[in-house]
């Protein structure tokens, strides 16, 4: 009987991205440039990860007292992105079975030029793009597409099944073996096999067809991150992989059960979604060494830099509050999944709002810090222990966190039976083990509401 393999994705930050972490003296800023992030894609490559996975943000927050210097002062969360689907292009050049995920938000986007970008990444890499969906929260984000304010949570999600189906009518519109390439005939595309979707809805009508064909996967892979329960009831319907954290096993597969049952109360197969917690391992030759590393790494965290992404994150301004008290029960128009991490830090290890800003800034997610093999050790009880089907490691400092992870412990994890020697295929569906959508398969992922409009 086979062992059940996990899966790897990689956190990359097209950015200095922690506000401790770019200060660490093995950090290498190479954010402006391709060859940084084409030697990440390569060294994830040769230790076989699923696939590398960037979120994104539309502006530099300002949550924070109502100023963005602890933003772009700490180097933290927003101070500096690119554009993660540029960045890919890049490193799709130098791989040749990485997937390659980028964040695109539903409510600044269009469903056509998404639909197109994500069908052009997939044909250009071989069938390996994925799009994590996003429906944005921050009012910073909002003033940057001529908005005063932010659209109401449950606006953003209705906004945002609409934009999944218009995506995948337009995947659809073109029919499998549409582009003919009959140069005798002459017929370039069979014009019977590439048809309009006229969609006409609340929020979107596009008249279609797309001008590229059908991706190699049916549909790029759809990644989700929702932690509130209108987010996890998104997620269970339409994501292949689930992005989330967590602050300890129980929560972790507290998460994994409800996420599951939420799929099949919807007709979806369980195994056909991957949730992969993100983790932040800290190696080190013995145990008391990663110890001091992590200790280190924590020591350059300048609190009001964590606070300042926490206060992103919550969509709430921390600065109102005193620095040396505990963060007090607060209502959060962000991401509760975040909230209900530092809750639980907070009232597990008596935090106070400055201490909490240092260990957010810095947090160590799982707690997964010692050698390669306790690390691995880690894993595999959450992994075996039914919390996830595998992780998304975040590196405490880049490149050389990917590097540390690839060399040491994804040797341990392999030793083990637990993850791949080589790579099930060439697209990413593949390698997660996913089927490769039919057209339509959108209907059965939609809130029946818009299967029936439809």
């Amino acid at each position: 009987m086979s062992i059940p393999q996990m899966h790897l994705a990689a956190f990359v930050t097209a950015g200095p991205g922690r506000p401790g972490g770019w200060r660490y003296p093995s950090s290498v800023p190479g954010w402006l440039n391709a060859d940084y992030y084409q030697d990440i894609a390569r060294t994830l490559e040769a230790g076989r990860f699923d696939l590398a996975f960037f979120a994104d943000i539309l502006s530099v927050p300002d949550r924070f007292g109502g100023s963005t210097d602890t933003q772009l002062r700490n180097g933290a969360l927003g101070s500096l992105r690119l554009d993660p689907l540029h960045v890919l292009s890049s490193m799709s050049a130098v791989t040749t079975r990485l997937g390659l995920a980028a964040t695109v938000s539903t409510t600044y986007a269009q469903p056509y030029t998404v639909a197109r970008s994500f069908a052009t990444l997939d044909h250009l890499s071989g069938g390996r793009a994925a799009w994590n969906i996003v429906t944005s929260f921050q009012e910073a984000e909002a003033r940057n597409f001529n908005r005063d304010s932010q659209f109401p949570r449950e606006l953003r999600y209705e906004r945002a099944d609409e934009f999944l189906e218009v995506a995948g009518k337009l995947w659809d519109s073109w029919g499998e073996d549409a582009l003919v390439l009959d140069a005798a005939e002459p017929l370039f595309t069979d014009p019977a096999r590439v048809h309009a979707i006229d969609h006409d809805g609340e929020f979107f009508t596009v008249r279609g067809p797309l001008n590229v064909p059908r991706p190699p996967q049916g549909y790029p892979v759809l990644i989700q991150a929702g932690a509130s329960a209108k987010g996890k009831d998104f997620a269970a319907r339409w994501s292949d992989v689930i992005f989330c954290s967590h602050a300890s096993f129980e929560s972790a597969r507290a998460f994994y059960t409800e996420i599951k049952e939420r799929a099949a109360a919807h007709g979806r197969d369980p195994r056909q979604i991957k949730i992969l917690p993100s983790i932040t391992p800290i190696i080190g030759t013995t145990t008391a060494n990663a110890q001091r590393l992590r200790d280190e790494l924590y020591d350059l965290v300048p609190p009001l830099g964590g606070l300042s992404t926490l206060a992103y994150h919550l969509d709430v301004d921390l600065s109102t509050f005193p620095l040396d008290e505990r963060l007090p029960e607060v209502e959060v128009p962000g991401v509760e999944g975040h909230y209900r991490e530092v809750r639980e830090i907070t009232e597990r290890d008596g935090l106070t709002l400055r201490e909490l800003g240092k260990q957010y800034g810095g947090r160590v997610e799982g707690g997964f810090v010692g050698t390669a093999a306790e690390v691995a050790d880690g894993l595999a009880e959450w992994f075996t222990g039914g919390a996830c089907d595998g992780f998304t490691v975040q590196a405490p400092y880049q490149p050389g966190g990917f590097e540390e992870f690839t060399r040491q412990v994804v040797p341990e994890l392999q030793r083990r039976g637990l993850f791949r020697t080589e790579y099930e295929g060439r697209t990413l569906r593949e390698n997660l083990g996913l089927d490769r959508p039919e057209a339509g398969e959108w209907a059965h992922r939609a809130p029946l509401s818009r299967r029936v409009a439809s």
